[in-house]
This record gives structure tokens, sequence and C-alpha cells, in this order.
């Protein structure tokens, strides 16, 4: 886990960047990022991590650890074999020296799926608890963080249901409101060195998510570009964009 010799360097609001391989993890500590969630698939909105991305970063990150258990995209309503498979990535976050996972399940009527969720977090014993953007999807976002209060999690990223959270900003506002210094509210979705002081300004969230990633060149000399899928490029985590997203979210 984090050591002791790696405090956080400034008082404002969080930076968590979503990485989704080892190349965006290593980039976003580079960039100034305060916390790394650590996921795959972005483009499904992100599943869990391979152990080997895991513990590969677990090695070169001085940073906190933060892992995405999310076993497909889709819904947030769980099977059976679904939720062994999540038990088993929790245990295997706690095994690599994770220092949190980020969690979330709903029942079928669209509301917190409490008694799965206390399964989720109890497995992960003392690490950091986040409750993801399942609560965008749930069908009462006061009552669900109510919800995800009385389950002890540290904090729930959101959007305020919007396409982005600059759009949702005054539902972030009114969470903030209500969660009253309960729960952090981590702000996610479209947000950018451009837009996030005014977003800052307009919800009072304290902690702020983003991929900040944009298209990674392949090296390599060979460039299929007629296989669909097989394409070289990929998305990567982007060293000039946390620096500038961390420069103005730090800004006076």
């Amino acid at each position: 886990m984090t050591t002791p010799d790696n405090p956080q360097r400034h008082s404002g609001p969080l930076l968590e960047i979503a990485a989704a391989s080892i190349g965006s993890a290593v980039t976003a500590q580079e960039g100034g990022a305060d916390r790394v969630e650590l996921c795959a698939n972005l483009r499904e909105g992100g599943t869990t991590p391979s152990y080997g991305t895991l513990a590969e970063a677990r090695k070169r990150l001085r940073i906190p650890i933060h892992v995405l258990i999310r076993p497909r995209g889709g819904d947030f309503l769980y099977n059976d074999a679904e939720v062994a498979t999540m038990l088993r990535d929790i245990a295997a976050c706690v095994q690599a020296g994770a220092d949190g996972v980020v969690i979330g399940a709903l029942d079928a009527d669209g509301d917190i799926d409490v008694a799965l969720c206390r399964r989720l977090i109890d497995a992960a014993g003392p690490l950091d608890s986040t409750f993801h953007r399942a609560f965008d999807a749930a069908r009462d976002r006061k009552a669900s963080l109510e919800a995800i209060i009385g389950l002890g999690c540290k904090r729930v990223l959101s959007s305020g249901g919007a396409q982005s959270a600059p759009e949702g900003a005054d539902a972030l506002a009114q969470l903030v409101r209500q969660a009253a210094g309960r729960i952090a509210i981590m702000a996610g979705g479209g947000i950018n060195a451009d837009n996030v002081r005014e977003l800052l300004a307009r919800t009072g969230v304290t902690e702020c998510h983003g991929s900040a990633s944009g298209e990674h060149r392949s090296g390599m000399h060979l460039r299929r570009t007629d296989l669909p899928g097989l394409e070289p490029d990929f998305l990567q985590t982007d060293v000039a964009r946390v620096r500038a997203l961390a420069a103005a979210l730090r800004s006076n």
C-alpha cells in the first residue's frame, strides 16, 4: 500500500485519474495525479483490470491505487457467477496491496443493492471504498446517496446523472449539500483543464475524476488500418493533459 514517505502534496481538491493500462497509471503519477483508479476497457465505462496490471502498478506507483471492481460493461445487476468473480477480484486487490476498491451494484428496480455492496465492502476489509457511477443509473439518487452513506463508502463518483459533470453541476451541488460532509462527492465525466475551476465553484465537490486521455500513436512500422478492432493506435492517459488538469484544479 501507499507508504508514509508519500504524503499528500497539497490541501486542495483531489485529482483521480482513471487509468486503463500500466502506461496510463505511470503517466497519471508523472502528471501529478493524487490517486489512480485502475481499470480496463474505458470505452465500456471501465471494467476490472488484470491481476498482472495491478501487481505491476503497485510496483511502480507511489500514489494510492483504487481498483475498479466491475466484471463487465452494461448494467449493474449481477448474477451469482459475477458476484463470485467480484469477490475473487477483491481478494486479489487485498493480496496485491491496493489502497482501495471501487464498487457498485443495483437491484432490478434500480435501487442500491445494499446486501451485495455490503458483501463487497466487507471482503475489502481495511481498503478504502468508493461507489462508482452505478449511482448515476439508480432510480432515486437522493435515497441512493443515503444508502451509500449507510454502507460506509468514503466517496461516490457521479456526473450528477447527466452526460457530463459540467452538465450535471446543479445536481452535483445538491448532492454535496445533502452529503453535508458525511461522504465525499467526486465529480466525474467530461472534466478537463478548461472547465474544472467553474465546476468546483458551482458544485463544491472536493474530488475530481477523469481519464485525461488521448490517442497514443503506435510504434508499429506496419500499420494495418484495414482490420476493424485491430487498429494499432490506442487511448492512453496523456501527461500534458494530467498536468494541465492538476494545475487548473489547484489554482487559486
